[in-house]
């Protein structure tokens, strides 16, 4: 810790023959080493504290000023050792600067009675005019913020939550508004009442008020021209660009928000990327997308999701190229002239089932087309299964996770099949086969609530779920083998249903002890909440086998695993990933054939799928 003195006589003749000035000259306390030469016009008021400034400081790529403060006035501030601070139009007031900072060609620094540092505030999404259901808070992530939105009508629960919330508050949030080190603030007109963490950049931004912004040294924040960002959070790796407009919003870990998009009562977590369009009270989990001006998120629970346009209706069930971003798209348009909606692709969160339908059963039916040719709306179930687009999104998404390994807080499964997903489709496997039953096979097609599936698709659609189950229950089998857990699980955590909070695969019966621990005080803290979620994620392999275990039984109609099963289960799963890869090949050559891909494109695709049979065993 810094120990301060009183300035010397000559120290203060030094600074005053600078042109500089204090209101009481006492009230100023200097670091040891501390050199007064490098200040001029430099006004003081109040409690200062300065370090040393004895190192150049580079304010761009090959160009060093001397560290030292130039045309500033100060009002209770402490700064730390060699920083250079110049050219502040009005002056820095309530602050605590860190180490090796550059602050030039600003307006205003301040912090104000009542600063909550953007913490605290309770804002409503999913329903832009209903209460507030998600407090926002540093160390939120898109668990605990799903957790709160699914549980909000649960009055106990909320209150121990909103408790444990402002405890945690309350123990971090400082005094007055502070400034890591090595942070670089130019060209910005205002700052108020807003904490900024280490290696941040902020170049040209309008306004900052009421913000905290998590930037580290792996992880930095860059926050650009004309940006105004008020009562909000970004954490760190993210980049707010180009006249972005946020208030009320918690933006996670290495997201990018540019080109003027604004953003009222949102969150964004993990590897989200929004720009040109709107978004109020949207839950945007992780890997979120928008690009288009025409782009409305509003009151809706995206992941894995890249939003297309209202205008031009850009179509995403192909995309073989390097540009393809999503893998649920809405009110898309065909070559056909027909609109389709891709509910369901891939992962934790994002095989959202129908519910941007309008009759909750079609939930039932997983990775399906939605298409209206009139006032018909035809079911294709299972279609996109074997896509090239979700062939792509499952070896993407890991590699696109830009975060920090120490700025993960919320967690993400890449898992595109698990029991979450595959429950659903075992579900929709049923009823297509109980419509099937019901109807016979000497039928053009089949009426599923108010949709129409043709009988061509009801067979594909049968074909398709088989062909994914054999391929989950084969790959699980053969990781419990190299793992060496094979045999009756150890627990009967993860039978009956699982759910996906934001990322988190879980099963429902774990989803319930934490609200029951929370409510009897077994989890204190917001800590103890996220180590739980951590915890789960741990031992999801182990739920995960429980789950799969009983499933496979039942699939194959058997009491154990012997080994001629395992090997039957393994042949058939063998069968069904060349069956799937054999499927995806037609869509890429379809694609190809529409002459929308390039030919080294399309064969450098089809060497990939060459190399899938390396996997098989």
């Amino acid at each position: 810790m810094t120990q301060y003195r009183q300035l010397t006589q000559e120290e203060i003749e030094i600074l005053e023959k600078n042109s500089c000035w204090a209101e009481n000259w006492n009230d100023v306390m200097v670091a040891e080493g501390f050199k007064p030469y490098s200040f001029h016009r430099v006004m003081f008021y109040g409690e200062i504290r300065l370090g040393e400034f004895n190192k150049q400081v580079e304010v761009t790529k090959g160009f060093t000023k001397h560290s030292g403060i130039n045309d500033v006035t100060l009002r209770n501030v402490t700064v730390g050792n060699d920083c250079l601070i110049e050219k502040v139009g009005n002056f820095i007031n309530n602050y605590t600067i860190g180490n090796d900072c550059y602050i030039s060609n600003i307006s205003t620094m301040e912090t104000t009675e009542g600063a909550t540092y953007g913490e605290g505030h309770l804002v409503s999404v999913l329903n832009e005019m209903g209460d507030g259901n998600v407090l926002l808070f540093n160390e939120l992530n898109s668990q605990l913020a799903a957790f709160m939105v699914k549980h909000f009508n649960d009055k106990q629960l909320k209150d121990a939550i909103h408790r444990m919330v402002n405890e945690d508050i309350k123990l971090s949030t400082p005094d007055r508004g502070t400034i890591g080190n090595n942070v670089k603030i130019v060209n910005t007109k205002e700052i108020t009442n807003t904490v900024i963490y280490d290696d941040c950049e902020i170049s040209g931004a309008a306004r900052l008020s009421d913000c905290t912004i998590l930037s580290s040294n792996d992880a930095s924040v860059y926050i650009g021209t004309g940006v105004i960002c008020e009562n909000s959070i970004i954490s760190n790796g993210c980049s707010i660009t180009n006249s972005v407009k946020m208030q009320d919003c918690f933006v996670g870990e290495a997201c990018q928000i540019t080109n003027g998009f604004t953003a009222e009562a949102s969150l964004f977590f993990a590897n989200s990327f929004m720009a040109n369009g709107e978004a109020c009270a949207a839950f945007c989990g992780p890997f979120s997308a928008s690009h288009h001006k025409s782009s409305l998120l509003i009151g809706g629970e995206f992941s894995f999701y890249n939003a297309g346009s209202n205008t031009n209706f850009s179509n995403h069930a192909y995309k073989m190229g390097p540009m393809h971003y999503g893998t649920l798209e809405r009110g898309t348009k065909t070559a056909s002239g027909s609109y389709v909606l891709m509910p369901a692709t891939i992962g934790a969160f994002s095989v959202c089932f129908g519910k941007l339908m309008h009759h909750p059963d079609t939930r039932c039916l997983p990775f399906a087309y939605l298409m209206a040719y009139g006032d018909t709306m035809y079911l294709v179930p299972g279609r996109n299964i074997t896509t090239v687009g979700l062939y792509r999104d499952i070896k993407k998404w890991p590699k696109r996770d830009k975060r920090a390994a120490s700025s993960r807080k919320s967690i993400i499964n890449f898992d595109w099949l698990s029991p979450f997903t595959v429950g659903e489709i075992v579900q929709g496997k049923k009823i297509l086969e109980q419509l099937r039953a019901a109807s016979g096979d000497n039928v053009s097609s089949y009426n599923y609530h108010e949709y129409v599936i043709n009988a061509s698709s009801l067979r594909k659609g049968i074909k398709y779920y088989n062909i994914a189950l054999r391929i989950y229950m084969g790959a699980v089998l053969k990781r419990a083998v190299k793992g060496g857990w094979l045999g009756k699980p150890q627990t009967d955590i993860g039978l009956g249903k699982w759910n996906d909070l934001s990322g988190l695969l879980l099963p429902e019966s774990e989803e319930q002890r934490i609200i029951e621990d929370i409510k009897n005080g077994t989890l204190e803290t917001i800590q103890d909440v996220n180590e739980r979620f951590r915890d789960i994620n741990d031992h999801f392999r182990e739920y995960q086998w429980t789950w799969s275990y009983k499933m496979i039984l039942d699939y194959y109609g058997l009491t154990e695993l012997t080994d001629d099963a395992i090997q039957h289960i393994h042949q058939d799963y063998v069968k069904a990933r060349r069956a799937w890869i054999a499927e995806i090949r037609k869509d890429a050559e379809k694609e190809y054939a529409m002459g929308d891909v390039e030919e080294n494109v399309f064969k450098d695709f089809l060497s990939k799928l060459d190399h899938e049979t390396d996997f098989e065993e």
